[in-house]
């Protein structure tokens, strides 16, 4: 196994090397993932965003800005290393410095590790029960986040992998929710996400009843007490038109998701 010197000289000697934002590499019989600084990034799709969240009146809607550049890796690097001081399973960062970090690979070598939103793509045709099943391994990794005052950052189902042992990791840190909005609103956040991320999976598998009745017991949890539970009945009302939209995927897969998770959140 490469020491921490190893890791560090390998950083060294392949960032600047690396022409791809991430790349696998082989080190020393173990696999490795290497992900250089990209370029920084505008902030005006941010205000935008921020402007519809005014005009909607939602303020979990409120965009977490991700800078980009080193800014990027400093965040990502320094969630990472939060996390898994809290006893989270997500990447351990091998090393790091300021235009690039080197994190563990999440599987044997050789292997890939499979995301919930790719576990649940291949339980479809199996009907609702695997679908659910799977869709519940989403939640109580939610649960374990929240469980310790935390959040994730881009908490959709392609962002939660599954390990070697069955652990469900959790990756991509580039922002950090916590800095631009309160908790309540970060855990809100992450709950918004990972149903939008899954909501059609549990559609196509008509398991959307029987996840809507598991969906109201985990939102009244005493941990989603107060805060959380009164801004998920605002955005939920606030929301209310896209019961309008079409079903299915006739103005395009984003408006159909959109419809889908708001069919599951009522």
């Amino acid at each position: 196994m490469p020491s921490p010197d190893d890791y560090a000289s390998f950083l060294a000697h392949q960032l600047p090397q690396q022409p791809r934002a991430i790349a696998r590499y082989q080190l020393g019989g173990e696999q490795v993932w290497l992900k250089r600084a990209g370029p920084d990034n505008g902030m005006w799709r941010y205000r935008l965003l921020g402007l519809v969240a005014a005009l909607l009146r939602l303020p979990v809607l409120r965009p977490v800005p991700n800078h980009g550049g080193r800014a990027a890796i400093a965040t990502e690097v320094r969630r990472l290393r939060q996390l898994a001081d809290q006893g989270l399973r997500v990447p351990r960062v091998l090393a790091a410095q300021a235009d690039g970090f080197l994190m563990e690979h999440l599987a044997p070598p050789g292997q890939d590790a499979p995301s919930l939103a790719d576990e649940m793509l291949a339980a479809v045709p199996h009907g609702p029960q695997p679908l659910l099943a799977l869709w519940r391994l989403g939640l109580a990794t939610l649960d374990a986040v929240h469980g310790r005052g935390l959040c994730l950052s881009q908490a959709f189902a392609r962002n939660m992998v599954r390990c070697a042992d069955g652990v469900v990791a959790c990756i991509d840190f580039e922002d950090d929710p916590a800095a631009a909005l309160p908790l309540d609103l970060c855990q809100l956040r992450d709950a918004l996400c990972y149903v939008h991320s899954s909501a059609g999976y549990l559609a196509l598998a008509g398991a959307l009843p029987e996840a809507r009745a598991l969906w109201r017991q985990w939102c009244a949890s005493p941990m989603r007490a107060g805060a959380f539970q009164a801004e998920l009945a605002l955005t939920v009302r606030r929301l209310a038109w896209l019961r309008h939209l079409p079903q299915g995927d006739r103005w395009g897969r984003d408006v159909g998701r959109l419809r889908t998770a708001h069919d599951l959140l009522c």
